[in-house]
């Protein structure tokens, strides 16, 4: 791989290129799905390629293929600098790469036990079983998943950088579908968005314990059926750490990426409403607000130890007690405005050209628990898990609906409503936070991140505690 990459680097700079980067890539995967008591899918697949990005003339160009001889070399270099003079024609100004250090480095994700190596017959028997402990009366569907990967990438640049990294994550969930004949009503854990997906071994996969939480599930998604709707109105809400999220992961890390706030991106839901004449003055949220990025913690799923531009992972603060003072950079989107990258350069493989993704987009914990929390809020709701979202092209208005929602009356819950919604405005929302739970029930989740045309999956993660927002619209008005 390292002697392939260098010679693809070596080969763009005869054709021209003042910059080039090759990165090879190869990705073995596992998908396992258990439905109603059996083993409904057990694949395995190993995928590999390379792809090599260039700046001709002062425009990029990238091409990329999984044939690794000497004449697919010569010609994907040679497509690559040809697109890369094309698009040089296009620009309004040349591409300008943010500095940064010459690296050589090799980094593996620590890991416990390499889930490639635990035997196939007990992962699937751990869904089996979990599927099956899932199967009650009027519960019509129970699947239990689990997902694994382990990608082997090695970056060479014209700088002189090569580095090596291997990167696991693992992930299992369960979810349980049950109906009356009249409604269907779901629950899911860890998290409804792919379970909780960590650069984690088959540990991970012991220690979520989807067996063990079936029952629960399942019986909880029968209660919904029979549970009042969830009331209309204005109120307070707290959100358990999963939907928290999600609602971090929309409405704070995508607009807090740097290309979207240049519009140098605008695909699935857009831009940003946070254009760089608020940075340093832009009141996103409440004192209690404090937001970072940080892909150098132990387990999230966007952690790593270098980006796709070779810059190093790094913590980088976005919002500092509600105030705007960060965004998510490359060297390309850094080098634009004088800055320095903030390492969040990362493609979907190597078909795809790198792009700014988000790393792990956090809310710092505070100092509440989430008992005294519950016994702080006089009238509320206590929000549960994912079910559906939507937000606007800037990131401003949105909308989520969650699985089950507790009621909150006089410091404690007395009962639960199902098919609860919110909606708010982004800045108001984080303004209505008056309180942070602490690091107790703080934890990193996994999500999934679709961004680009052609589409690229992001490996991102959002650590959260428990929060309260104050007067906030729930429900649905006839």
């Amino acid at each position: 791989m390292k002697d392939f990459a260098r010679a693809a680097v070596d080969r763009a700079a005869s054709c021209g290129a003042s910059y080039a980067d090759c990165r090879v890539i190869e990705r073995l995967s596992q998908d396992i799905v258990a439905k109603n008591g059996e083993l409904e899918r057990m694949a395995t697949g190993r995928n590999y390629g390379w792809g090599v990005r260039v700046i001709v003339d002062g425009g990029w160009g990238f091409a990329s293929t999984f044939r690794f001889d000497p004449p697919s070399l010569e010609s994907t270099v040679k497509k690559a600098c040809e697109i890369a003079r094309a698009t040089a024609s296009l620009r309004k100004r040349p591409v300008r790469l943010a500095p940064a250090p010459v690296v050589q480095a090799a980094w593996t994700a620590p890991i416990v036990k390499d889930p490639f190596q635990v035997d196939d017959g007990i992962k699937a028997s751990t869904a089996i079983e979990a599927s099956k402990a899932m199967m009650q009366p009027k519960v019509r569907a129970a699947s239990a998943m689990m997902n694994f990967l382990k990608e082997t990438k090695t970056l060479a640049t014209s700088e002189g950088s090569l580095v090596e990294q291997v990167i696991y994550e693992s992930s299992a969930s369960i979810q349980a579908f049950a109906t009356d004949g009249k409604e269907v009503q779901r629950r899911t854990y860890p998290n409804s968005i792919f379970g909780d997906v960590r650069t984690e071994g088959y540990e991970h996969i012991e220690r979520v314990d989807i067996a063990g939480a079936a029952p629960r599930i399942a019986s909880e998604a029968v209660e919904l059926l029979s549970a009042p709707q969830c009331p209309a109105g204005t109120t307070t809400i707290i959100l358990d750490p999963t939907q928290l999220a999600l609602q971090l992961h929309e409405s704070g890390g995508h607009p807090m990426e740097l290309d979207r706030v240049l519009n140098h991106e605008a695909d699935f839901a857009g831009t940003s409403f946070l254009g760089l004449d608020k940075l340093g003055t832009f009141r996103y949220g409440s004192d209690q607000v404090n937001i970072t990025a940080d892909a150098t913690l132990p387990g999230g799923r966007g952690t790593f130890a270098y980006d796709d531009d070779g810059v190093a992972a790094q913590r980088t603060e976005l919002v500092n007690h509600g105030i705007l003072v960060g965004y998510m950079s490359s060297r390309e989107t850094a080098g634009e405005l004088g800055w320095l990258s903030s390492g969040a350069n990362r493609g979907d493989g190597w078909g795809r050209i790198p792009i700014v993704r988000m790393t792990n987009v956090s809310l710092e914990p505070g100092e509440w628990t989430l008992e005294d929390l519950i016994a702080d809020t006089d009238d509320g709701l206590y929000l549960y898990t994912n079910k559906s979202w939507s937000i606007d092209d800037r990131r401003l208005n949105f909308q989520f609906g969650t699985e089950v929602g507790y009621v909150i009356k006089n410091g404690k819950i007395v009962g639960k409503v199902k098919n609860p919604v919110y909606t708010g405005i982004t800045y108001q929302f984080w303004g209505g936070c008056d309180a942070v739970c602490d690091r107790r029930d703080w934890h990193v989740y996994g999500f999934p991140c679709g961004k680009a045309t052609p589409g690229q999956n992001g490996h991102v993660g959002h650590g959260t505690s428990h929060a309260r927002f104050r007067n906030v619209v729930v429900g649905v008005k006839a």
